[in-house]
């Protein structure tokens, strides 16, 4: 485990998938009739504690609007994290926008959340790019990807700082014991190379309530990026003891 506290960024995105659901044709994104307004909650993650906050702006603008993030920049006093694909068009949103962070991730217009790691090795110069345009504007810049050395190895020659592990096949083998201890040493060895080649490991995807137990005994995690187990358990206690009993459990 780390000898440092692991650090929470919550994820916002499906405050708005939840909004879009009635609002997607409106001409605003707050306001009025319309709810529930994402910003309005990051706020009050911060307030229970939450380290910084991450949204995805997708291509497709399924849940986070471009206004969304712009508000955020605004009026957060955490950090900005924007999850973007390595796109022209979200570089120069990126630059424009200048968040502390931003997160390189892959994108399918038919999936219904990130499912996979970057592939950093089949598109080095697109990424190595995109790395460099951020780095340059003062972006810190995180890699998404799969717990493999060949992964880590890649994401290393890109000199960017963080990579952010996909815990998605550990978090879907939970209930599998024998596969679920398969991945968790996979996360286990790729923390390890990841601190080895000078990187700083994060952590993320379908993390809960339950596997964080055994998430947090990652030796060397820096940060865990954490959304639908949050917001969900937000339905039953609000959203700040949501943030503040996660952050209880992985401590």
């Amino acid at each position: 485990m780390s000898s440092s506290p692991i650090l929470l960024g919550v994820n916002i995105d499906h405050a708005a998938t939840l909004r879009q659901a009635r609002y997607r044709s409106a001409a605003t994104t707050c306001g009025g009739m319309i709810e529930p307004d994402p910003v309005e909650l990051a706020l009050a993650a911060e307030r229970a504690g939450a380290d910084g906050i991450t949204v995805h702006l997708r291509e497709d603008r399924r849940h986070i609007q471009e206004r969304d993030v712009l508000r955020l920049r605004e009026c957060i006093k955490t950090r900005l994290n924007l999850e973007m694909a390595c796109t022209d068009a979200m570089v120069a949103f990126a630059l424009k926008l200048k968040p502390e962070f931003a997160c390189l991730v892959p994108e399918n217009r038919t999936e219904v959340t990130t499912e996979g790691g970057l592939d950093v090795a089949g598109q080095r110069s697109r990424v190595r790019d995109t790395v460099a345009a951020l780095t340059a504007a003062g972006i810190q810049t995180s890699l998404f990807i799969d717990p493999d050395a060949a992964s880590l190895e890649a994401a290393a020659e890109m000199q960017s700082p963080f990579v952010e592990l996909h815990t998605g096949a550990y978090a879907n083998a939970y209930f599998t014991p024998a596969q679920a201890a398969l991945e968790l040493e996979r996360l286990r060895s790729a923390a390890a190379l990841g601190q080895r080649l000078g990187l700083t490991v994060n952590a993320g995807h379908g993390i809960n309530y339950v596997n964080i137990a055994q998430i947090r005994t990652i030796a060397g995690l820096h940060e865990l990026n954490i959304g639908h187990s949050i917001l969900s358990r937000a339905l039953f206690t609000g959203i700040e003891e949501a943030v503040r009993e996660m952050k209880r459990r992985m401590h």
